[in-house]
Formats: structure tokens, C-alpha cells, sequence
């Protein structure tokens, strides 16, 4: 039978901190059991962001439900991935309970700083207490001419402060012979960063409909710069527990059970996390079947050898996709508004620092500053392309990248994040059975 917090079997949680070491306990359990189990093929979920372990076991209770039923005769294991991420509370995810502050944020928008999220910061954030109180103080009362202050409680919040021990970005793609630089969107004038969100959470809210368009205050896009600053955060570390934590944890498991067929499945951060998982890999191990991509929140130049606008550039998992004995699928839509439109904004701000030359995302916005989940794989020479239809209509490659719309069915949620999170849906798990071949 399966747990009672879960809705299949049999299922293991694997536990990570921030450095990416895993909870010895579960660790050990899972490369004990899954041998003894009769497992062949083996699911691991990473989620994206987050806010505690009962929201990812809600995630993986959800999207695992239908697997049995669309493999009945398959001898499959689940695992879901946990680790420290944060989600802001004001944005609702479909086919979950809002929350009030999710209802509340619907009804009237506000950039004021919830409980709710100032317990996620300061979770995510240990021993910041001080800096938030400070953070909801400032969005509350929105003092005139202290735009710059608040972006400097924003960059000490995450740490990330010019000159400091710490890598300063989670960098997807880098540049030969190019030191890295220190992010714009940290670096850069608070009061026009600030204004550019609020410009893009305006046209957002309005349906792109600028008629009456009028210039917002550069304090509603506050919360939005805090958001990224710590999705930014959150960037670095999922690369930091697929590398060190997954990708040693899978290679540990390829040694204990080395017949057993692993597919590793991410959700927005949670993509980024298992395709880390791929270059923390020991040398050797051949275990892993297939990697999905569910709005996978990095670039979608991430796996590429040479970036279409600058032949020195190259993607920061450039040839990973070789580490797979199977396909990397990448599901992505258009109706998904973190990606499509403020992870680039935001991309843009830690790039370059381009002055603001008016509101026009169709024109500032290149597509340098792409998401995976917005439009899938990019400048990887052979990646083939299919809408979900085809994906499951057995036209899927059994190798390579391969990009699929899912808009057919990623479509619902509204603004900050429109579809971002709508990835509960059984075509999806048929994808990511159809792609390790278990069906």
C-alpha cells in the first residue's frame, strides 16, 4: 500500500540542505530498499519553488496519482527530491488550495510583505530577522527617495554583496576568456530596476493592453525585485544540490542497483536541479534514462556548445545532455508569465546593464534572455520539436533534445506567474513514462 501522505508505492524522499548533502538516514534507506523492492524503473521528482516538505509531498502525491494506472504492469519506484527553496504566498498554484494570501493578492493586488513570506524568507534565509523586518517596513510605507536603501536590504538579505567569498550569480552561460561579472539586477540602480517590474507586473495585469497606460510607481515593482533577488538565490543553490547532492546520490544508487533505470523529472528550479544532477555524475554511470523538463526556470541556451549571438559564449551544461542513455525532454508553454516575461526581465537586469529606453518587452527583451519553459532547447543542433499530441502519439526520439508545447494543457493561472506551476496533469506524466520508454 502506499504512505499515507502519498499516492503511490513504493516511494522515498530524499532530503538535501543548502550545500547539497543529503539526509544520511534517507539516503541510506533509499540505496538499501530500492534493491530489495523488485524496483526496474525509478522516478526522481525535484521541485521547484517551495516552501516546506508538505507542499513538494503534495506536488509528488498529485503528479505521480495517475502513473500507476497509465503503467500497470511497470515495476516502478518514485522518489521525491526536498530541498530548501522558497515560493512567495501570493502566488497561487492551480489544482491546490489557495492560499488566503494568494485570494487576497487575486482580489487587489498589494506589494506588501505577507507573514506568510516573511516566515518562507527567513527560513530560506536563516539568521536574516532583521534585514526582513526591515524589507516589510520599507514596502509598507514606501519612503520617498529610499529605493536604493531597500535594494541594499535586498542584496544583503541574499547575500549577495560586491566583492563578497561567494559566487555572485547563478550563472547558465558563460563567455571564453570572460571573467564573470557582478549582476546588473544586484549591482544596478535600485529606483530603475525597481520601475522596469512595475512597468512589466502593469502590462501584465492589464493583458498587454496599453491603452491608458500610465507610469506606475516604481515602488510597486519592489516586492517584484525581491522575488528575483531571491529566485536568483534559489537559482544557485538548485545548481549546487543537483551537482554535489543528486548527481553523487544517483551514481551512489548506480553502484547498489545497477540494473535499475532512473529518469529524472524538475520543475521550474527543480529542472535546473536535475540537469546539474547530470554533471555530478561519476564517470561511468549510464543509469540515467531520461530527464524532463517541466517550466524549467534556467536558460534555454543552458546545453548549448555556442550561443547564436556570441560565438564565445557557451552554455554552463554545454554536452551534458550526452550523460543521458535517453532523450532530455523540455516541456514548455507560452502561457507560463514568470518565464515569458520577468525571468527575462530579470536575466536582462543580471546581463547588461541597458539603460531603460521605454516599456516594450517585445523590443528590449531578446531572446539572449530565454527560459526553457518559455520555448524549450535552444542552439542544440538536432533538437527536435513536437506539440503534446505528438509527444504521446509515439513520435517522441529516443535520444537527443526534444522540445514539447504543453500549452495544451499548461495554460491556467494568473499574473505574476500565469502557468507556471499548472504541471498536474496526467499528460505530462505520460510524457515522462513515454520518454524513459516504460510505456
Amino acid at each position: 500500500m502506499a504512505q499515507p501522505a502519498m499516492s503511490v508505492t513504493p516511494y522515498w524522499e530524499l532530503t538535501f540542505d543548502a550545500d547539497g548533502d543529503p539526509d544520511g538516514r534517507e539516503r541510506d534507506r533509499l540505496l538499501a530498499e530500492v534493491p530489495t523492492k523488485g524496483v526496474k524503473d525509478l522516478i526522481v521528482f525535484a521541485h521547484g519553488w517551495n516552501n516546506d516538505r508538505s507542499g513538494a509531498t503534495a506536488l509528488y502525491r498529485k503528479f505521480f496519482a495517475p502513473i500507476p494506472k497509465l503503467a500497470p504492469k511497470a515495476k516502478i519506484g518514485y522518489v521525491g527530491v526536498v530541498w530548501p527553496s522558497m515560493r512567495f504566498c501570493d502566488e497561487p498554484i492551480p489544482d491546490f488550495p489557495k492560499s488566503v494570501v494568494a485570494m487576497e493578492a487575486e482580489a487587489a493586488p498589494a506589494p506588501v510583505l505577507d507573514k506568510d513570506t516573511r516566515h518562507a524568507l527567513l527560513e530560506a534565509f536563516p539568521g536574516r530577522a532583521t534585514v526582513v523586518d526591515q524589507i516589510a517596513r520599507m514596502l509598507d510605507q514606501r519612503p520617498d527617495n529610499e529605493l536604493d536603501e531597500f535594494g541594499r536590504l535586498v542584496r544583503l538579505l541574499v547575500e549577495v554583496v560586491p566583492g563578497g567569498p561567494q559566487p555572485l550569480f547563478a550563472a547558465d552561460t558563460l563567455a571564453e576568456g570572460v571573467p564573470q561579472s557582478e549582476p546588473v539586477l544586484f549591482t544596478g540602480d535600485a529606483a530603475t530596476l525597481c520601475d522596469e517590474f512595475a512597468r512589466a507586473l502593469a502590462s501584465l495585469r492589464s493583458g498587454g493592453d496599453t491603452e491608458g497606460f500610465s507610469l506606475p510607481n516604481p515602488w510597486d515593482g519592489a516586492k517584484e525585485l525581491l522575488r528575483q533577488a531571491t529566485y536568483y538565490a534559489m537559482k544557485r543553490r538548485a545548481g549546487t544540490v543537483g551537482e554535489r547532492g543528486l548527481g553523487r546520490v544517483v551514481g551512489q544508487l548506480a553502484a547498489a542497483a545497477p540494473a535499475v533505470r532512473v529518469h529524472l523529472v524538475g520543475h521550474s528550479f527543480g529542472g535546473r536541479l536535475v540537469s546539474f544532477a547530470l554533471r555530478g555524475l561519476p564517470e561511468g554511470v549510464h543509469t540515467v534514462k531520461s530527464v524532463t523538463l517541466l517550466q524549467g526556470a534556467f536558460s534555454h541556451y543552458a546545453f548549448a556548445s555556442r550561443l547564436p549571438q556570441d560565438a564565445r559564449t557557451g552554455g554552463v551544461l554545454q554536452g551534458q545532455q550526452n550523460r543521458i542513455d535517453g532523450p532530455l525532454v523540455c516541456c514548455y508553454s507560452h502561457f507560463d508569465q514568470a518565464l515569458g516575461t520577468l525571468y527575462p526581465l530579470a536575466s536582462r537586469m543580471a546581463g547588461v546593464n541597458n539603460e531603460v529606453t521605454g516599456f516594450d518587452l517585445g523590443h528590449t527583451l531578446g531572446p539572449e534572455w530565454g527560459a526553457m519553459g518559455h520555448d524549450g532547447v535552444q542552439a542544440v543542433p538536432g533538437t527536435q520539436r513536437l506539440d503534446l499530441a505528438g509527444a504521446l502519439g509515439g513520435k517522441l526520439p529516443t535520444s537527443g533534445c526534444v522540445n514539447v508545447d504543453a500549452a495544451a494543457v499548461v495554460n491556467r493561472g494568473g499574473p505574476p506567474t500565469g502557468a507556471h506551476s499548472d504541471i498536474v496533469h496526467a499528460e505530462l506524466a505520460r510524457v515522462v513514462l513515454t520518454a524513459g520508454r516504460v510505456i
